[in-house]
């Protein structure tokens, strides 16, 4: 998935279009993300009474998961698309030793920076 916790993101479709918002979690195997301050939602809890600090119930307002194809990355000024290259590092074993190895790294597709 293109998009990690801790990205900040902008709505390009639905309801809270044009919202932007920092990603809270990340469920990869629904391809959702939950965006915070955007697709807020009423939930009804039942109060329990469980030890000393009981759950009062209630009505809370919660982040509910919104589509990944719903939302772009903001990089700069904008918005971007997020591409994927491979880079030359070194990497070292557990003996010691280094060698040459690639690891993936995200770029934006505007700028071609790394993300």
């Amino acid at each position: 998935m293109k998009i990690r916790k801790g990205d900040t993101v902008k709505v390009i479709a639905g309801k809270d279009k044009g919202a932007e918002g920092k990603v809270i979690a990340v469920l990869r195997e629904k391809e959702r993300v939950i965006v915070e301050g955007v697709n807020r939602i009423k939930k009804h809890t039942r109060a329990v009474n469980t030890g000393a600090e009981g759950n009062t119930g209630g009505i809370i307002t919660t982040e509910a998961p919104i589509h990944v194809s719903n939302v772009m990355l903001v990089e700069g000024g904008g918005v971007t698309r997020v591409g994927f290259k491979r880079e030359e590092v070194l990497k070292r074993r557990p003996d010691g030793s280094e060698y040459a190895g690639t690891r993936g790294v995200r770029v934006s597709r505007k700028t071609g920076k790394e993300i």
